[in-house]
Order: C-alpha cells, then sequence, then structure tokens
C-alpha cells in the first residue's frame, strides 16, 4: 500500500472503537503492531499480529502489506506462530469437542500462508498424518455413538491438510504408504461421509501429479473399478473429483503402463499400449461417463467440462505410439495387413501357383489391385506407410473400416477402380492424408491445456470413436471428390475442403455420431462453396481509391464503438481463476470496471457465479490512475515463475497482468481467448493505448465491411471509378448566377 493511505484496526475480544492505522508507511509492520498495543495497553507485542477482518483472515506482513487497499479494516489477533503453537496443542486435546474447534479453526487458517508455514514448522503436517492413520483406530469404538463429531473431525483434517499442502512448502515424497493406504480405504468405502471423500479424492490426485514414487504406491491401492461407483452417483463435484483422479493417474503412467484400469494397478505395467481401450471398456468407464454425467438431466460445470476435455485428449494420446511408428517393409505380419485389404475389397478366390510364370502374373496382378486401391507405390505399398506420422495409425484405420463397414469399404475401393484414372480417388493415398489430418484436427500427442473445456460429446459414444470418425469422414472425402469431379492434381484442393467440413460440424458439438454424419450431409461441396462466397462478401476488400478514402474516414468511429464495448464488457466483469499446479482446488476470482472507468473492483469468490458480481461485494479495489502498463505472455510476473503450468503454451496465450506501484500487481488468466482479447483490448483503451488483439482486428474489419456496404446501396450495380470525375472548365462568364439580393 502507498504511504498516505489509511485502514483501522480492532482488537478481537472487546471490540473497542476503531483505531486508525497507516499500514503503507515505511515504518516497519513491528513498529505499527507496537503502538496499536500500546494503545490498548497489551504487554508483549511481539504475540500479536494484524489480520484482514473479512472472510479471508489474511495476515498482515511484510510482503503483502502493500496489497492493503484504502478503508480495509483489521484486526489485531495473536501472531501465526502463537497461533499455530496453540491449535498445535489444541488438536491433540482429548476433549473431542475441543479437538473438533480447533480442528475447525486450523482448517480454516491453513488457506493463510503465514499461518500455514508457521503450524509446518512444528511438524504439524506430520501430526495430521498421524492423526489420519490411527485416528479411525482409536475412535473406532466411539463412531457408533459419535459418528458425527467423528466425521466433522476427519473431514476437518483433511481439509486442513489439503490447504497446508497446497502451498508447496511441503514435498509430497515424504508420506508412508500407511497415510496413502488409510486416505485410499476412504474412497473404496461404499458409504462415506461426501466431504471426506472430496478431499480424498484431491489428496490422491495430488499424490499422483507431483511424485511418481507416490503414483506408484497410489495405483497399487486405486484401481477404475473401486473409482466408477463414484461415478454413478448424482453429486457432480464427486465425480468431478473421481475423474480428476482417473486422469491424473493416466497422465503420469508412464507409457509401457498407460493402459489400464484392471483390478490392480500393478498390472497397468505389464499391459500394452493397445489393450487401455480394451480395459477401458471391460470396466465400461465411457459408457459410465456417458449415461450418468454427460447425458444426466443437468449441465455440466466448467470443472466438469475440463476434466472430459482432459480425459479425451489423454484417450486420444494412446494412438501416438502408433502415429508415430513406421511400417517395417520387411515384417510379414504388417505386410499381411495390407493383403487383407486386398483380399477383402477384390475377394481372389485362389492363390496362384508358385512357378516362376506364375509368380510374375501374380505380381502383376497385386501390383494392378494396389493401384486399384490407391497407393502410391504400387509395387511395394508398405512404403507408403514409412512416413510419420501418420505411420501405421492410417493402416490400422483402413483395415478398420474394411472389417467393420466391409460394404461401404468395398463400394468405395470398386467404385474408384472403375472410373477414368485422372478422376479416381485414391483410398489409399486419400487414408493416409486423412488420418494425418484427423490426428492435426483433434492435436493427438500434445497435453491437455490447463484451461481448456472443449470436450466433444460424440467421442464419448463409442469404444473406437477415432476409428468411427475416421470411417465416416473417409466416406465423406470419396463424396466430396465427386462433387468436386476432382482429378488427382485436386487432390490437396479436396483434402482442405474436407477438412473445413468436419471442423464446422465438430464446432456444432454434434452429441454422437449419427449426429455428427447428419451435420456433414448438409455440409456438401455445394454448401462449403456458399458459406466461402458470403464469407468472402462480408470480407471483401474493396480496392479501389474512393472506397479506401472512405474506409480511413470512418474507422475512427468504428474504433470508438468497438472501444466502448470492450469498456462496457469490463463493466459487466469476469470470473478467472487462480489456477496453481493443483488444479482440483482452484479458487475464483471476479473483476470488474465501475461504471465511470475509474476504479477496477475484485475479489475473491466461494464458486462460480450465475451473473454478475455487484460491485459492493467485491473487497478490493485498483485505481485506474495508479496503472502503469499491462503486460502479457511471458513478461508476466506469474508466467516467470517456475512449474509445469507455467510452461504450458496456452495458458501463456491466455496471461496478462496489470502493473501499479512500485512492485505491485494484478495477475490474469483469462478463461478463454476470447475474454482475453477484451481484457487486453478494454485495458489498453483505458491507458489511452492502442487496441492490438486479433479479435479487434477482425471486429473492425467486419463492422468496416458491414458500414461500407450500408452506404453504398444506393449506388449498387455502379461502377465506382477509381478517380474522382474532372473538375468541369470554368464558363466564360456568370450570367446565369442569380443573385438573392
Amino acid at each position: 500500500m502507498v504511504a498516505g493511505r489509511r485502514s483501522s484496526v480492532r482488537w478481537e475480544p472487546s471490540l473497542p472503537p476503531l483505531l486508525p492505522c497507516d499500514p503503507g508507511q515505511k515504518k516497519p509492520l513491528s513498529a505499527i503492531i507496537k503502538e496499536v498495543c500500546d494503545g490498548w495497553s497489551l504487554a508483549n507485542h511481539e504475540y500479536y499480529a494484524l489480520q484482514q477482518a473479512d472472510n479471508s483472515n489474511l495476515y498482515i506482513t511484510e510482503k503483502n502489506r502493500s496489497e492493503i487497499k484504502n478503508g480495509t479494516i483489521l484486526r489485531l489477533t495473536i501472531s501465526p506462530a502463537q497461533n499455530a503453537q496453540q491449535l498445535h496443542e489444541r488438536i491433540q486435546s482429548s476433549s473431542m469437542d475441543a479437538k473438533l474447534e480447533a480442528l475447525k479453526n486450523l482448517a480454516n487458517l491453513s488457506r493463510d500462508i503465514t499461518f500455514a508455514q508457521e503450524f509446518i514448522n512444528l511438524d504439524g503436517i506430520s501430526l495430521l498424518t498421524q492423526m489420519v492413520e490411527s485416528g479411525t483406530d482409536r475412535y473406532q469404538k466411539l463412531q457408533k455413538i459419535m459418528k458425527p463429531c467423528f466425521g466433522d473431525m476427519l473431514s476437518c483434517t483433511l481439509t486442513a491438510f489439503v490447504e497446508l499442502m497446497d502451498h508447496g512448502i511441503v514435498s509430497w515424497d515424504t508420506f508412508s504408504v500407511a497415510f496413502i493406504k488409510k486416505i485410499a480405504s476412504f474412497v473404496n468405502k461404499s458409504a462415506i461421509d461426501t466431504l471426506i471423500l472430496q478431499r480424498s479424492l484431491a489428496i490422491l490426485e495430488s499424490m499422483v501429479l507431483n511424485s511418481h514414487d507416490l503414483y506408484q504406491k497410489v495405483a497399487q491401492e486405486i484401481t477404475i473399478g473401486q473409482l466408477i461407483p463414484h461415478l454413478q452417483g448424482t453429486d457432480q463435484e464427486i465425480q468431478t473429483y473421481t475423474i480428476a483422479v482417473i486422469n491424473a493417474l493416466f497422465l503420469k503412467a508412464p507409457d509401457e503402463r498407460r493402459q489400464v484400469g484392471v483390478e490392480s494397478t500393478v498390472d497397468i505395467l505389464d499391459c500394452p499400449l493397445t489393450e487401455m481401450a480394451n480395459i477401458l471398456a471391460q470396466k465400461q468407464l465411457r459408457s459410465i461417463i456417458l449415461t450418468h454425467v454427460i447425458r444426466a438431466q443437468r449441465a455440466i460445470n466448467n470443472e466438469m467440462a475440463h476434466q472430459l476435455y482432459v480425459l479425451q485428449v489423454l484417450t486420444f494420446n494412446l494412438l501416438e505410439d502408433r502415429m508415430m511408428t513406421k511400417m517395417d517393409p520387411q515384417d510379414q505380419a504388417q505386410r499381411d495387413i495390407i493383403f487383407e485389404l486386398r483380399r477383402i475389397a477384390f475377394d481372389a478366390e485362389s492363390e496362384p501357383n508358385t512357378s516362376s510364370g506364375s509368380m510374375e502374373k501374380r505380381k502383376s496382378m497385386y501390383t494392378r489391385d494396389y493401384k486399384k486401391l490407391g497407393f502410391i507405390n504400387h509395387v511395394n505399398p508398405a512404403m507408403d506407410f514409412t512416413q510419420t506420422p501418420p505411420g501405421m495409425l492410417a493402416l490400422d484405420n483402413m483395415l478398420y473400416f474394411a472389417k467393420h463397414h466391409q460394404d461401404a469399404y468395398i463400394r468405395v475401393v470398386l467404385e474408384n477402380s472403375s472410373r477414368e484414372d485422372k478422376h479416381e480417388c485414391p483410398f489409399g493415398r486419400s487414408s493416409i492424408e486423412l488420418t494425418k489430418m484427423l490426428c492435426e484436427i483433434l492435436k493427438v500427442g500434445e497435453l491437455p491445456s490447463e484451461t481448456c473445456n472443449d470436450f466433444h460429446p460424440l467421442f464419448f459414444t463409442h469404444d473406437r470413436s477415432f476409428e468411427e470418425f475416421f470411417c465416416i469422414c473417409t466416406q465423406l472425402l470419396n463424396k466430396t471428390w465427386k462433387e468436386m469431379r476432382a482429378t488427382s492434381e485436386d487432390f490437396n484442393k479436396v483434402m482442405q475442403v474436407v477438412k473445413e467440413q468436419v471442423m464446422r460440424a465438430l464446432t456444432t458439438k454434434p452429441s454422437s455420431l449419427d449426429q455428427f454424419k447428419s451435420k456433414l450431409q448438409n455440409l456438401s461441396y455445394t454448401e462449403i462453396l456458399k458459406i466461402r462466397q458470403s464469407e468472402r462478401m462480408n470480407q471483401e476488400d474493396f480496392k479501389s481509391r474512393p472506397i479506401l478514402e472512405l474506409k480511413e474516414k470512418i474507422q475512427p468511429e468504428i474504433l470508438e464503438l468497438i472501444k466502448q464495448q470492450r469498456l462496457n464488457r469490463l463493466v459487466e466483469g469476469t470470473c478467472f481463476r487462480k489456477l496453481n499446479s493443483r488444479r482440483r482446488q482452484d479458487k475464483f476470482w471476479y473483476c470488474r470496471l465501475s461504471p465511470n472507468h475509474k476504479v477496477l473492483h475484485y475479489g475473491d469468490l466461494e464458486e462460480s457465479p450465475q451473473g454478475e458480481v455487484p460491485h459492493d461485494s467485491l473487497q478490493d479495489k485498483l485505481p485506474v490512475a495508479d496503472i502503469k502498463a499491462v503486460v502479457t505472455g511471458k513478461d508476466c510476473p506469474h508466467m516467470k515463475e517456475k512449474g509445469a503450468l507455467k510452461q504450458n503454451k496456452e495458458v501463456l496465450e491466455l496471461a496478462f497482468s496489470i502493473l501499479y506501484d512500485s512492485n505491485c500487481q494484478l495477475n490474469f488468466i483469462a478463461p478463454d481467448k476470447h475474454e482475453y482479447c477484451i481484457w487486453t483490448d478494454g485495458l489498453n483503451a483505458l491507458l489511452g493505448k492502442d487496441m492490438l488483439s486479433d479479435l479487434t482486428r477482425n471486429d473492425l474489419d467486419t463492422l468496416l465491411s458491414m458500414e461500407i456496404k450500408l452506404r453504398l446501396l444506393d449506388l449498387e450495380n455502379i461502377q465506382i471509378p477509381d478517380a474522382p470525375p474532372p473538375i468541369p472548365k470554368e464558363p466564360s462568364n456568370y450570367d446565369f448566377v442569380y443573385d438573392c439580393n
């Protein structure tokens, strides 16, 4: 806080009149606390501290004192060290009531890093883990008569543990197998308190994500089969935590283990990668998620959408190994797959004799058939699969299509083999390129984004969704090829059209593969041409000089319109996440601009809000006049910290910070690219700087085009000259002028 701002302090026990205080002045905080204590005749000022009087209970330190806002009410309370010592003793009390009250206070105070550090210094984490390990046994006899008290004690203990570990002070590698087994036992119980289950799942997720050794131990205690009952309930929070644990196990599993889910995750170690989908299918995980989560009669919240997106990405990443595997032309088993494609398509009744003459005949027949199948290398089609990506994944897709959609496969192959050479759609070549394109669209092999919620329900409707997706798209490609009357020279053009068709259909979020197929039926080549023409007209760049001059004239008022829209959106405000390495425990905070555009109001929220948050409920303020700069991406202070989250490219693209005062900043990670553009544009507009986002450029182009077309409506079908018409010569006399006087 800058000098000159003032706050007030009250002493908790008796709540006397407020005392004015200026924690922003340069004197040490300890000196300020001493002055306050002297004012109330309190001895031993070193046993006291200042704390925010709101629900945050944040202790004021030399590090965070600059963040105190004008008018903030502080309270004088016992110091973090004293408080930690007292609670450390009280949670070991023999009185159940005193113990429970202390645990509740501990769970509340543990969110503050200053208190957390003091409690951890007393070996508080070890104490909590011992209570979890032994507490259930010690009080097992009391459960029947004190079950509510026992449940509250355990949930408060686990909550305090989660909050303390969230600060990243203690390594996750320090925990015993007994503690892991105890936490896992809470998850494996059929009937357990909801809050205890939530905290237990959160702890297991953090263990897996933050420690390789703990991953191994957790994987031995928790199986997919034991987690599935939690997905079949109606509590979306529990379902979200459960999928988060599954994702964590999936994400951290070594490649050779990333298949699993059967009875012991130890089995994962020995499973080949391709068995993952089979094991998940055995446990019916996909169908359970589809029935009880995606198609449940309730809206899917953002956190659940994110976890479903992560599961979708991790599932597709199982294809990466095949995508990056080249075919070995000498491998007979791999060559047999190509022979099978030929056999299904042309149904050879008998094999020629192996005599030298017949061998030549066989080679000739194979070469002819491989040409009909559309391979580039007719003699040795195995060479077509040596490029990665898509590698062997393309051949896998082709075989799946041939075996599971045999009639469609034979029709596609025979249709093209009966066309003229120049008009045939090469099935082999197109399948390879199509597989590569689908991998790019679905980002196979890329790590999931920390902020994305973009899952597609259709990929949860089939155990072999990628292969089915390919089968639909390969038939689309053949249909589009015919509609375009394409030749081999048009191959890349056809692939571009197919990519546009697929991406436009996916944008509508079809709920099933059949619905996706129906969307594609409405996106024929003719329809794509119409869409392109419409977009081209809307984005038409008028080159004539009069139009360019008109653009230049009206551009400032369009920019002003965009600026007002951005500021209006800032006045409405946005809910942001406080992301950290444990996304499951992230908190929300809200920021909005005051209607007079002079102050930014912001504050923490317990949950994602429905609609706007009123200004008066946001406890913190930042005057716009105090803002020094707005920085983005890698220049943001919170992006310079170490950690896996900070290395994520998509998070970097959504990060921005407001710099104010001397060393203060307000850090943001936008929920999506649109909000990022809105806020960076709006903040730049407040500072009198240019709005440079992609969204502003697109809006400017669209609005300019619309405005120009509206102004030129009366000139429709009239040719606009490049240069103004010549000015006529002056008349020989002005006798025709009428004198009004």
